[in-house]
C-alpha cells in the first residue's frame, strides 16, 4: 500500500511512473524465428520432393528420357488419364480400400479382447504381454519371408492340411491371395490395437470399478456402460491409423507375392512400384503416386480432425 501511494504522489512531486519497456521487433518475432529449423526440415522432405514429383508426374519420363529428364518431353496430364483409362489403379485402389478395412475390423475386436485379458493383474500376465506383443516387433521382412515359406506349395501349411485329410491350396496365387494378405496383416497389426485399447483401460479410475462393484453392475454391463466409454477414443483412433498403414503396406505384399503382384492382390503400393522400376515408367508412377496421396488423405483427414489440439473450447466457441 505504501508503494502505491508513492506512486499516486509521484507526480505531485515531479516524478514520473516507471514506464513498460517496449519489446523490440527480435523480441516479438522471437517464436517464429525459433520455429526456423522445423519449417526448413519439412520443406526440404516434404516439400520439395511433393514439388518434384508433381513435375515428373507430367512427363514422359522413362529408361529413354531419365539420362536427360529436365528436358523430358512435357506431357500434362495425360500421365494421370492414362492411369484412369490404361492401368490397373482402379482395381488396385478397390483391393487396397477392402483389404485395408476388412484388416481394421478383424483387427478391433481381437485386440480389444487381448488388452481386456491382460487388464487385471494375475501371475504370468507380464509374460502374456510379452507374448501378444511379438508380432508387432517383429520386422516386416522376417513377417514376409516367415509366412511365404509355409504358404508355398510344399510349405508346412500344405503338410498339415494333407496330414489332416484337407485338400492343400495355391495361397501364393488365384483368389486365396487376397485372403492370404490379410491373415498375414492381420496377425502382424493387431497388437496395435492392443497397445491403445491397453491405454484406454488404465486411464479408467479405481473408483468406477469400485462404483460399479458396489451398484451390483454385472460383467457385461460393466463393460459395456462403464469401460467401453473409456475406450472409444483410443480405438477409434487406432482404427484411424490401422487403416492408413494398411493402405501404405508396401513391405508385406512385396515379400509375400513380389512384383508385379498376383492381380487378385494387386494393391496401390505395388502397382506404384511395379510402374516405376519394373516397367521403368517413372512419370506414369509418380503420377499413380501423387493418385494414390490424393485417395489417402481422406482418411488423412479423419486422422488430423481426431487428433487435433484441444484448444479449451467446443466447437461454438464457448469455454
Amino acid at each position: 500500500m505504501k508503494k502505491d501511494a508513492a506512486l499516486r504522489r509521484a507526480p505531485e512531486l515531479g516524478g514520473q511512473p516507471p514506464a513498460k519497456r517496449r519489446r523490440t521487433v527480435s523480441e516479438r518475432n522471437r517464436p517464429l524465428w525459433m520455429l526456423t529449423p522445423g519449417a526448413l526440415l519439412i520443406g526440404l522432405i516434404i516439400i520439395v520432393p511433393l514439388i518434384l514429383g508433381i513435375y515428373i508426374a507430367m512427363l514422359q519420363l522413362d529408361q529413354y528420357t531419365i539420362r536427360k529428364w529436365i528436358s523430358a518431353p512435357f506431357v500434362g496430364l495425360n500421365n494421370f488419364v492414362e492411369a484412369f483409362t490404361s492401368t490397373d489403379l482402379v482395381h488396385a485402389f478397390g483391393n487396397s480400400v477392402g483389404f485395408s478395412l476388412i484388416a481394421t475390423v478383424i483387427t478391433v475386436p481381437i485386440g480389444v479382447y487381448a488388452a481386456l485379458a491382460t487388464q487385471n493383474a494375475y501371475r504370468g500376465r507380464s509374460l502374456v504381454r510379452s507374448m501378444f506383443l511379438i508380432p508387432y516387433v517383429l520386422p516386416s521382412f522376417v513377417v514376409g519371408s516367415f509366412w511365404r515359406t509355409m504358404l508355398q506349395h510344399d510349405g508346412i501349411v500344405n503338410k498339415v492340411l494333407t496330414g489332416l485329410g484337407l485338400p492343400a491350396g495355391q495361397w501364393l496365387t488365384g483368389p486365396a491371395s487376397f485372403w492370404v494378405l490379410i491373415l498375414v496383416e492381420v496377425w502382424a497389426a493387431w497388437p496395435f490395437i492392443y497397445l491403445m485399447a491397453l491405454s484406454g483401460l488404465q486411464s479408467v479410475d479405481q473408483e468406477v470399478h469400485e462404483a460399479a462393484a458396489i451398484d451390483g453392475a454385472l460383467w457385461w454391463t460393466k463393460l459395456r456402460y462403464v469401460i467401453f466409454p473409456y475406450l472409444r477414443g483410443p480405438v477409434a483412433l487406432a482404427c484411424l491409423i490401422a487403416t492408413l498403414h494398411h493402405m501404405n503396406n508396401f513391405s508385406l505384399a512385396f515379400l509375400l507375392f513380389g512384383v508385379p503382384a498376383p492381380f487378385d492382390v494387386q494393391v496401390l503400393p505395388t502397382l506404384v512400384y511395379s510402374m516405376s522400376f519394373t516397367s521403368l515408367r517413372f512419370g506414369m508412377g509418380a503420377a499413380m503416386a501423387l493418385i494414390s496421396l490424393l485417395l489417402i488423405a481422406v482418411p488423412l483427414y479423419f486422422y488430423l480432425k481426431a487428433v487435433r489440439l484441444d484448444t479449451g473450447t467446443d466447437a461454438g466457441g464457448k469455454k
